[in-house]
Protein backbone atom coordinates (compact mmCIF):
# COMPACT_ATOMS: atom_id res chain seq x y z
CA UNK A 1 0.00 0.00 0.00
CA UNK A 2 2.80 2.43 0.87
CA UNK A 3 4.43 1.81 -2.50
CA UNK A 4 1.11 2.38 -4.24
CA UNK A 5 0.61 5.64 -2.38
CA UNK A 6 4.14 6.72 -3.25
CA UNK A 7 3.41 6.04 -6.89
CA UNK A 8 0.20 8.02 -6.61
CA UNK A 9 2.07 10.97 -5.07
CA UNK A 10 4.59 10.86 -7.91
CA UNK A 11 1.85 10.77 -10.53
CA UNK A 12 3.19 7.50 -12.01
CA UNK A 13 0.41 4.97 -11.35
CA UNK A 14 -0.70 3.11 -14.44
CA UNK A 15 -4.17 4.13 -15.48
CA UNK A 16 -3.98 7.56 -13.84
CA UNK A 17 -5.64 10.50 -15.61
CA UNK A 18 -3.77 11.95 -18.57
CA UNK A 19 -3.18 15.23 -16.77
CA UNK A 20 -0.48 14.50 -14.24
CA UNK A 21 1.58 16.59 -11.95
CA UNK A 22 4.98 17.31 -13.54
CA UNK A 23 8.00 15.66 -12.02
CA UNK A 24 9.75 17.54 -9.28
CA UNK A 25 12.86 19.37 -10.41
CA UNK A 26 14.91 17.46 -7.85
CA UNK A 27 13.79 14.20 -9.51
CA UNK A 28 14.93 15.40 -12.93
CA UNK A 29 18.34 16.39 -11.59
CA UNK A 30 18.67 13.16 -9.59
CA UNK A 31 17.90 11.05 -12.67
CA UNK A 32 20.49 12.95 -14.69
CA UNK A 33 23.06 12.49 -11.95
CA UNK A 34 22.47 8.72 -11.85
CA UNK A 35 22.10 8.06 -15.58
CA UNK A 36 24.95 10.13 -17.02
CA UNK A 37 28.32 8.40 -16.97
CA UNK A 38 29.99 10.86 -19.31
CA UNK A 39 30.34 14.65 -19.59
CA UNK A 40 27.09 16.55 -19.10
CA UNK A 41 26.40 19.44 -21.48
CA UNK A 42 23.97 22.31 -21.07
CA UNK A 43 22.16 20.98 -24.13
CA UNK A 44 21.56 17.68 -22.33
CA UNK A 45 20.30 19.50 -19.24
CA UNK A 46 17.91 21.62 -21.31
CA UNK A 47 16.56 18.58 -23.14
CA UNK A 48 16.07 16.68 -19.88
CA UNK A 49 14.04 19.55 -18.43
CA UNK A 50 11.47 19.21 -21.22
CA UNK A 51 8.73 21.78 -21.73
CA UNK A 52 9.66 23.61 -18.52
CA UNK A 53 13.22 24.18 -19.63
CA UNK A 54 13.15 27.92 -18.95
CA UNK A 55 12.23 27.52 -15.29
CA UNK A 56 14.61 24.60 -14.75
CA UNK A 57 17.57 26.36 -16.37
CA UNK A 58 16.92 29.51 -14.38
CA UNK A 59 16.96 27.50 -11.16
CA UNK A 60 20.10 25.67 -12.31
CA UNK A 61 22.12 28.80 -13.10
CA UNK A 62 20.80 30.71 -10.10
CA UNK A 63 21.86 27.81 -7.87
CA UNK A 64 25.35 27.87 -9.37
CA UNK A 65 25.58 31.59 -8.62
CA UNK A 66 24.66 30.90 -5.00
CA UNK A 67 27.85 28.87 -4.57
CA UNK A 68 30.72 31.01 -3.21
CA UNK A 69 33.03 31.67 -6.16
CA UNK A 70 35.65 34.33 -7.03
CA UNK A 71 34.13 37.67 -8.19
CA UNK A 72 34.86 37.24 -11.95
CA UNK A 73 32.77 34.05 -11.96
CA UNK A 74 29.49 35.90 -11.39
CA UNK A 75 29.87 37.92 -14.59
CA UNK A 76 30.26 34.73 -16.65
CA UNK A 77 27.76 32.54 -14.78
CA UNK A 78 25.18 35.32 -14.66
CA UNK A 79 25.20 35.69 -18.45
CA UNK A 80 23.04 32.58 -19.07
CA UNK A 81 20.49 33.96 -16.58
CA UNK A 82 20.23 37.13 -18.66
CA UNK A 83 19.96 35.30 -21.98
CA UNK A 84 17.36 32.79 -20.80
CA UNK A 85 15.20 35.29 -18.93
CA UNK A 86 15.25 37.62 -21.96
CA UNK A 87 13.90 34.81 -24.13
CA UNK A 88 11.29 34.03 -21.50
CA UNK A 89 10.21 37.68 -21.49
CA UNK A 90 10.06 37.64 -25.30
CA UNK A 91 7.78 34.61 -25.25
CA UNK A 92 10.09 32.06 -26.86
CA UNK A 93 8.92 28.47 -26.83
CA UNK A 94 12.32 26.86 -26.25
CA UNK A 95 15.38 28.02 -24.35
CA UNK A 96 18.39 28.85 -26.49
CA UNK A 97 21.99 29.57 -25.64
CA UNK A 98 24.97 30.27 -27.91
CA UNK A 99 26.60 27.11 -29.18
CA UNK A 100 29.79 27.69 -27.19
CA UNK A 101 27.65 27.63 -24.03
CA UNK A 102 25.19 24.95 -25.13
CA UNK A 103 27.99 22.51 -25.92
CA UNK A 104 29.90 23.40 -22.76
CA UNK A 105 30.10 20.31 -20.59
CA UNK A 106 31.33 19.32 -17.17
CA UNK A 107 32.66 15.99 -16.03
CA UNK A 108 30.27 13.53 -14.38
CA UNK A 109 32.20 13.98 -11.14
CA UNK A 110 31.75 17.76 -11.21
CA UNK A 111 28.08 17.41 -12.13
CA UNK A 112 27.53 14.95 -9.31
CA UNK A 113 29.26 17.23 -6.83
CA UNK A 114 27.09 20.15 -7.97
CA UNK A 115 23.89 18.09 -7.79
CA UNK A 116 24.76 16.80 -4.31
CA UNK A 117 24.77 20.44 -3.26
CA UNK A 118 21.63 21.46 -5.18
CA UNK A 119 19.30 18.46 -4.80
CA UNK A 120 19.05 18.31 -0.97
CA UNK A 121 18.16 22.00 -0.87
CA UNK A 122 15.58 21.52 -3.60
CA UNK A 123 14.05 18.57 -1.76
CA UNK A 124 13.66 20.61 1.42
CA UNK A 125 11.87 23.34 -0.52
CA UNK A 126 9.71 20.88 -2.44
CA UNK A 127 8.30 19.53 0.81
CA UNK A 128 6.38 22.76 1.34
CA UNK A 129 5.61 23.94 -2.20
CA UNK A 130 2.97 22.76 -4.64
CA UNK A 131 0.75 24.16 -7.42
CA UNK A 132 -1.47 26.75 -5.72
CA UNK A 133 -2.75 30.32 -6.05
CA UNK A 134 -1.04 30.79 -9.42
CA UNK A 135 -2.15 34.26 -10.52
CA UNK A 136 -1.64 33.79 -14.26
CA UNK A 137 -3.63 31.91 -16.89
CA UNK A 138 -1.59 29.29 -18.72
CA UNK A 139 1.78 30.83 -19.67
CA UNK A 140 0.62 34.44 -19.91
CA UNK A 141 2.51 35.42 -16.76
CA UNK A 142 5.81 33.91 -17.90
CA UNK A 143 6.67 37.04 -19.89
CA UNK A 144 6.20 39.29 -16.88
CA UNK A 145 8.23 36.93 -14.68
CA UNK A 146 10.86 36.81 -17.42
CA UNK A 147 11.21 40.60 -17.26
CA UNK A 148 11.69 40.44 -13.49
CA UNK A 149 14.23 37.65 -13.87
CA UNK A 150 16.06 39.64 -16.55
CA UNK A 151 16.49 42.55 -14.15
CA UNK A 152 17.64 40.21 -11.37
CA UNK A 153 20.02 38.47 -13.78
CA UNK A 154 21.71 41.80 -14.53
CA UNK A 155 21.99 42.44 -10.79
CA UNK A 156 23.67 39.04 -10.29
CA UNK A 157 26.43 39.92 -12.75
CA UNK A 158 27.33 43.20 -11.06
CA UNK A 159 30.57 43.19 -9.02
CA UNK A 160 28.89 44.25 -5.78
CA UNK A 161 30.40 43.15 -2.43
CA UNK A 162 28.79 40.74 0.07
CA UNK A 163 28.58 37.86 -2.38
CA UNK A 164 25.91 36.61 -4.75
CA UNK A 165 23.93 34.35 -2.44
CA UNK A 166 21.05 36.72 -1.73
CA UNK A 167 20.96 38.15 -5.24
CA UNK A 168 20.89 34.67 -6.81
CA UNK A 169 18.39 33.31 -4.28
CA UNK A 170 15.54 35.40 -5.70
CA UNK A 171 15.88 34.07 -9.30
CA UNK A 172 16.15 30.53 -7.92
CA UNK A 173 12.91 30.89 -5.96
CA UNK A 174 11.10 32.55 -8.86
CA UNK A 175 12.27 29.86 -11.29
CA UNK A 176 11.11 27.13 -8.93
CA UNK A 177 7.79 28.94 -8.50
CA UNK A 178 7.29 28.86 -12.29
CA UNK A 179 8.21 25.17 -12.40
CA UNK A 180 5.72 24.27 -9.66
CA UNK A 181 3.16 27.00 -10.44
CA UNK A 182 3.24 27.99 -6.76
CA UNK A 183 1.85 31.50 -6.24
CA UNK A 184 3.01 31.69 -2.63
CA UNK A 185 6.57 30.87 -3.61
CA UNK A 186 6.31 33.50 -6.35
CA UNK A 187 5.47 36.10 -3.70
CA UNK A 188 8.31 34.86 -1.48
CA UNK A 189 10.77 35.12 -4.37
CA UNK A 190 9.59 38.66 -5.08
CA UNK A 191 10.08 39.64 -1.45
CA UNK A 192 13.60 38.18 -1.43
CA UNK A 193 14.33 40.08 -4.64
CA UNK A 194 13.16 43.37 -3.13
CA UNK A 195 15.22 42.71 -0.01
CA UNK A 196 18.28 41.97 -2.17
CA UNK A 197 17.78 45.26 -4.00
CA UNK A 198 17.51 47.09 -0.67
CA UNK A 199 20.77 45.53 0.53
CA UNK A 200 22.48 46.50 -2.72
CA UNK A 201 21.18 50.04 -2.34
CA UNK A 202 22.58 50.24 1.19
CA UNK A 203 25.97 48.86 0.07
CA UNK A 204 26.24 51.25 -2.87
CA UNK A 205 25.10 54.24 -0.77
CA UNK A 206 27.56 53.38 1.99
CA UNK A 207 30.39 53.01 -0.51
CA UNK A 208 29.53 56.40 -2.00
CA UNK A 209 29.39 58.01 1.44
CA UNK A 210 32.77 56.56 2.43
CA UNK A 211 34.30 57.63 -0.87
CA UNK A 212 32.99 61.15 -0.39
CA UNK A 213 34.20 61.27 3.21
CA UNK A 214 37.69 60.02 2.37
CA UNK A 215 38.41 61.59 -0.99
CA UNK A 216 35.81 64.35 -1.19
CA UNK A 217 35.35 63.80 -4.91
CA UNK A 218 31.52 63.64 -4.92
Amino acid sequence: MRQEMRGFDDGQIEGAPAKRRPRRLSQVFAEMMEENSGPVSLRAIRDALGDRGFAGLLVFFAAINMIPLPPPASAFLGLPLIIISAQMAYGSERAWLPRFLMDKSISPEQFRKLMLWVIPRLVRLERVIRPRYWPFWRRHGDRFIGLVMLFLGVIVTLPIPLGNWLRACAPALLGLAVWERDGLLLVAGGIVGLYALAVIGVVVSTAGFITHAVFGIF
